[in-house]
């Protein structure tokens, strides 16, 4: 049997591409705190990449380790939906599967949290030009 969605070539399977990816946006937005949370965050850390930012390289690690925050909590959240789509009952394998995902928010938030330390750091003990 095939999957009636996988049909789509060109600009029509890039359009339904989009469209499913606003889709998940808005819904995560909705019906996730922790995504709102970080949306948030990454609101006022998104600009303010680009004034720490010593060249592009700097700006692109400072923005790339906020986007990886979201990209990591979306994950999650899709982790945590379909354990939840199997079964609202408590088991070990759903537990191990929704901590992992957890775990792996922990870390992308704290690899974050490196990155624009050090950034600040570099910047504040810089001398005047």
């Amino acid at each position: 049997m095939s999957n009636p969605h996988k049909g789509r070539t060109g600009l029509d399977r890039i359009a339904h591409a989009a469209g499913y990816s606003w889709s998940g946006l808005r819904t995560a937005f909705r019906a996730e705190s922790a995504f709102r949370q970080e949306a948030g965050l990454a609101a006022v850390m998104l600009p303010a990449a680009f004034w720490l930012g010593r060249d592009w390289m700097q700006v692109a690690l400072l923005a790339g380790s906020v986007i990886l925050v979201l990209i990591v909590e979306l994950l999650n959240s899709g982790i945590e939906a379909v354990v939840d789509r199997v079964s609202f009952e408590l088991h070990d394998l759903s537990k191990r599967a929704k901590d992992y995902g957890s775990a792996a928010v922990m870390l992308s938030l704290l690899l974050a949290a490196g990155i624009w330390l050090a950034a600040i750091t570099q910047r504040l003990t810089e001398l005047p030009r």
